[in-house]
């Protein structure tokens, strides 16, 4: 149920291609990347509620026309801010955790404490929170955050398949969602500004043994006991 704004015009579809991003092939990369950066702005300063395309053309100092011309609807908006958001975590996984000689167990430590110290950041504090805030009253906005935890549990599933090949595929995949809602659900207590900010590295410290010993020890005969 995509939610529709007068200040946004109809588009055919648009917001579901893949492809390169909206607009950069007849204006170039500049006027696009100045709507998504205002955009990015206005949901983590103002909220899901500002979060408008009306919103986001005066945060940017361009027109309504201008801005709709590029996106139409702000759906489009959160999909590119996603890509983009996991495509930078994949060079960081890349980059840092899928180098040659790091043992499975120093691999899901690199992650959890990869994942708390951007919990504990401003931007995805508050940009999850949002985000979650408009995937309640839009499917497709939710539909997008979906895919992109689906991503955080393959990276997460890579390595305990490694630290646990007694693990079926679909107990990996509980095994990783386990360990993913746990980390995101610090979000409330240890994230930007929230009560026990300031206890996030020690949470971090415990969190990353304990995750190594649940992902090494647990048992398939765990998993399904409760089923």
């Amino acid at each position: 149920m995509a939610v529709s704004e007068g200040d946004e015009a109809k588009t055919s579809g648009a917001s579901g291609a893949s492809g390169p991003r909206p607009g950069t092939y007849a204006r170039g990369t500049e006027t696009v990347d100045a709507i998504l950066k205002a955009a990015h702005d206005v949901l983590i300063e103002e909220g899901a509620s500002a979060f408008t395309i009306r919103r986001i053309a005066t945060a940017s100092g361009m027109k309504v026309g201008n801005v709709s011309y590029h996106f139409p609807r702000k759906e489009m908006l959160i999909k590119i801010m996603l890509d983009e958001l996991l495509d930078s975590y994949d060079k960081l996984l890349e980059s840092e955790v899928r180098q040659p000689g790091i043992s499975p167990e120093d691999r899901m430590r690199m992650i959890v404490k990869l994942c708390l110290d951007d919990i504990a950041g401003k931007r995805t504090t508050r940009l999850f929170i949002e985000l979650w805030a408009l995937a309640n009253h839009n499917d497709f906005v939710a539909d997008r955050v979906r895919a992109f935890y689906q991503r955080v549990h393959d990276y997460i599933g890579e390595v305990i398949t490694a630290l646990n090949p007694a693990l079926s595929p679909e107990e990996v995949h509980t095994v990783a969602l386990y360990i993913s809602a746990s980390m995101e659900g610090t979000t409330p207590f240890l994230g930007f500004e929230k009560p026990w900010a300031a206890k996030m590295p020690m949470i971090t410290a415990i969190a990353a043994e304990a995750m190594v010993m649940l992902a090494k020890s647990i048992t398939p005969e765990q998993i399904t006991s409760a089923s």
